[in-house]
């Protein structure tokens, strides 16, 4: 497989400086342009603040890029979505065929693995979707989680998920899912889930240990790090679950299956919340960043 780190992601590797990886389907499915490159270039910024060297994840005529330009990142998010939204399933024949790709969280975690980059940076994570008895719908992000080495960092799997159903896949599969502060699985949009974690943990440098420890018995697959949402961009509970049963209904009456789910709910709840979700999207996000960088220098520094 083609992978092209840039040139600064590969110094900092060589010199074992702090790398941390970022996926583009947030850029070319997950908000307008341009508001989408300004939210993808902020997070790039937050991490460099942080000292740490960051490494968008993208597929550019056809090559796996770990270390997007700015002027990538500029035409992804022009693009938007038409350029098709890339999971492990998808990469062979996007790189065959030579085309643009936007990597998600499993398409990140693997391009991220080959170039030597343990963690990645994300909002929330795929998981089982609601109804998954019936539609068997289950996204392959967990399935990379139990394969991949690279430890990611999100604020829980998305609310419009089946979160009880998508921590007991994570346990079947080996991983270890750590609250940041917190003995609650978030819940993305909001803190809190009322489903326990694994384990609390309350400073970068005991993630780090974990995640060493991982490494050094040889245990393949990733570290899921759930960090809540800042208190202020939490929404209420009871709105924006009102807000995706109401966006499932319309989902189910359009007809909308497979890999199309996750952007329609997104894009439905941000205008049933009147872009309150979509602001506490991009908040989170950048909470992440600043956890993520802490916890990929405390790597660094073991």
């Amino acid at each position: 497989m083609k992978v092209r780190a840039n040139e600064e992601v590969r110094e900092a590797l060589g010199e074992g400086r702090p790398v941390v990886a970022l996926e583009s389907t947030i850029i070319s499915h997950g908000m307008p342009y341009p508001q989408n490159v300004e939210t993808a270039m902020s997070v790039e910024r937050i991490l460099r603040e942080e000292g740490v060297v960051p490494a968008t994840v993208g597929i550019v005529d056809g090559e796996g890029v770990v270390g997007l330009s700015e002027a990538e990142i500029e035409e992804l998010g022009r693009r938007g979505s038409g350029v098709p939204k890339v999971s492990r399933r998808d990469l062979p024949v996007v790189m065959a065929e030579g085309s643009w790709g936007a990597t998600t969280v499993a398409t990140t975690m693997i391009l991220a693995a080959k170039a030597g980059v343990e963690f990645f940076v994300t909002g929330g994570i795929g998981g089982v979707h609601r109804g998954a008895e019936n539609t068997f719908d289950v996204s392959a992000d967990l399935e990379e989680l139990g394969r991949t080495n690279v430890t990611v960092i999100c604020a829980g799997a998305k609310a419009i998920l089946d979160l009880p159903k998508t921590l007991e896949v994570l346990e079947t599969k080996g991983v270890p899912v750590l609250g940041f502060g917190t003995e609650e699985l978030p819940a993305f949009y909001t803190r809190t889930s009322g489903l326990s974690v694994d384990r609390r943990v309350d400073d970068a440098e005991e993630v780090a240990r974990i995640v060493r420890a991982k490494r050094e018995l040889g245990l393949d697959g990733g570290v899921l790090v759930a960090n809540p949402i800042p208190e202020q961009w939490s929404m209420e509970p009871g709105v924006i679950n009102a807000a995706i049963e109401e966006a499932l209904a319309e989902m189910d009456a359009a007809g909308v299956h497979g890999k199309e789910c996750t952007p329609f709910l997104l894009a439905k709840v941000k205008e049933i919340t009147g872009g309150d979700s979509l602001d506490a999207n991009i908040q989170l996000v950048y909470n992440n960043a600043r956890v993520g960088a802490a916890i990929a220098r405390a790597y660094a520094g073991l």
